[in-house]
């Protein structure tokens, strides 16, 4: 699946030329000519990497990278930041504010797609292909396998991604909401007991082979996958 790329420029033609290369490399991109326009965007659904212009009209580039790292659901969205300040004052005030990179005009499509491409990598690790290998559970995900010493496990679409979120962040606590967003995607709009119903999927699914117990919930906060002994919060 495509990644989701909204660019947040306020020039025209360098929006144009910007969501033309991203589009030939593969990406589905969103376009916004100012911070507001990016906001109302996000809230409506997440998108898999923000690219934003510092000098924007209204709130500027920096600060609209500073609110979305306040955000609780928008606190670990990938950011680079795309100037024409090039001195390394300035590089380092973008990553400080939160910015995962930054990129200075004028730069080359080729480089700016590698950049966006190596961000979602760091951030986003879920989507690699990386095997996972934890407390007997082997989870392979180019071949959509996972084996319980060595016996295969017969998950759903869903439970396969849910199991392999949480196998990508061991020992992490994810809220409900979390979930929604990372597992079902942000433009679905379903209730958060959804991920109770197939939490439970998960677990009957791992039962028969004494795993269930990986699958913690952490009460009032969420659930995590864990080879630690359970303890209920």
């Amino acid at each position: 699946m495509a990644a989701n790329v909204l660019v947040v420029e306020d020039e025209p033609a360098i929006l144009e030329l910007i969501a033309v290369n991203l589009e030939q490399a593969g990406f589905h991109v969103l376009r916004a000519s100012e911070a507001e326009t990016a906001l109302r965007l996000i809230g409506e659904a997440l998108p898999d990497l923000v690219l934003i212009d510092w000098m924007l009209p209204g709130l500027s580039g920096i600060e609209l990278v500073r609110r979305l790292r306040r955000e609780e659901r928008t606190r670990v969205l990938p950011l680079i930041l795309l100037t024409a300040r090039g001195a390394e004052v300035d590089k380092v005030l973008g990553l400080e504010a939160g910015a995962d990179d930054y990129v200075t005009k004028p730069f080359s499509p080729r480089e700016l797609v590698a950049r966006i491409r190596a961000v979602l990598r760091r951030r986003r690790p879920e989507v690699g292909e990386e095997v996972l290998e934890a407390g007997g559970l082997k989870l392979d995900p180019a071949a959509r396998r996972v084996l319980a010493e060595g016996r295969v496990v017969a998950l759903g679409p869903t439970e396969f991604r849910l199991l392999h979120f949480l196998m990508v962040h061991p020992e992490r606590v994810h809220s409900r909401s979390q979930l929604l967003d990372r597992v079902w995607g942000d433009h679905v709009f379903v209730e958060e007991r959804t991920v109770d119903v197939h939490v439970r999927r998960l677990r009957a699914a791992l039962e028969p082979y004494g795993m269930a117990g990986l699958i913690q919930t952490v009460r009032g906060a969420g659930y995590r996958f864990s080879v630690q002994t359970a303890q209920e919060a």
